[in-house]
């Protein structure tokens, strides 16, 4: 039983309910308080490095997430049963927590092969994937500010295919790609706050993808969202250091060898 049963479909909530979740939740990082003492970057920093506006950004996100829907929409269509009066058995819980496992395993293997791919291809990265990176200073509302294409084929493409390969149900898909965006979104929020969980429990968080974001660290850590695997199978892992900023807030830094 869940709260949108009798209301929205699986499927429904599938598509849109990360829609709502990004929105809500990088919204949520844009009115904190400046939080100086737990920056990554100045806010000097973000103002000079960052080389696109903040309404620009927004309307990247928003014709990202219009794809996005009509794929989620198709890819549900055409996976959901075709008699929608028989009831889909919901699998065990740990059977859930299984299939979340294998979705998060193949959409970090999904995103970091394409994600290392539009690096060293110097077409894509001119053409498609420099328009990510025009947000020098990562915040949280810009974690999904991408070039349409790359869109489609990192994180939406990416998703499917989780989804397919772990075989959830539409209902399991549903908190899978909320979850998926809420760490998206916290990987790119600049704000190194005490007690965030995602610090936690993943190597692979705000400051790890901040090292990438930096200008000498753009060959390293392409790993997202979830784990850092195949950085460290394939060489390029870089180590960083988290240092107070006498001016307060805080710098990753890559360790020198």
């Amino acid at each position: 039983m869940v709260f949108w049963e009798g209301y929205f479909s699986d499927e429904s909530m599938g598509t849109f309910a990360p829609l709502v979740v990004y929105w809500l939740y990088a919204g949520f990082y844009q009115l904190l308080p400046p939080f100086d003492k737990y920056r990554l970057h100045t806010r000097t920093e973000e103002n000079q490095k960052n080389l696109v506006p903040l309404g620009s950004v927004i309307k990247g996100v928003l014709l990202q997430q219009f794809f996005q829907a009509i794929v989620a929409e198709l890819l549900f269509l055409v996976t959901s049963n075709a008699n929608s009066s028989v009831d889909i058995v919901q699998p065990s819980f740990p059977v859930q927590v299984v299939q979340f496992i294998i979705a998060m395993l193949v959409m970090d293997t999904w995103q970091y092969f394409v994600h290392r791919y539009m690096h060293q291809n110097k077409f894509l990265y001119r053409h498609i994937h420099s328009q990510h990176h025009r947000l020098v200073v990562p915040y949280a509302i810009g974690a999904l500010y991408n070039h349409p294409l790359e869109g489609l084929l990192l994180d939406t493409f990416g998703g499917a295919l989780s989804f397919l390969v772990s075989g959830m149900t539409a209902r399991t898909a549903v908190f899978f790609f909320c979850f998926a965006v809420i760490k998206t979104v916290d990987d790119h929020c600049g704000l190194w706050l005490p007690g965030n969980i995602f610090h936690l429990l993943f190597q692979n968080n705000t400051a790890y993808h901040d090292i990438h974001h930096q200008l000498q660290g753009t060959k390293f850590n392409y790993s997202q969202p979830f784990f850092s695997i195949w950085d460290k199978l394939l060489g390029t892992y870089v180590p960083y250091t988290l240092e107070k900023r006498p001016e307060g807030g805080f710098e990753a830094r890559l360790k020198k060898d």
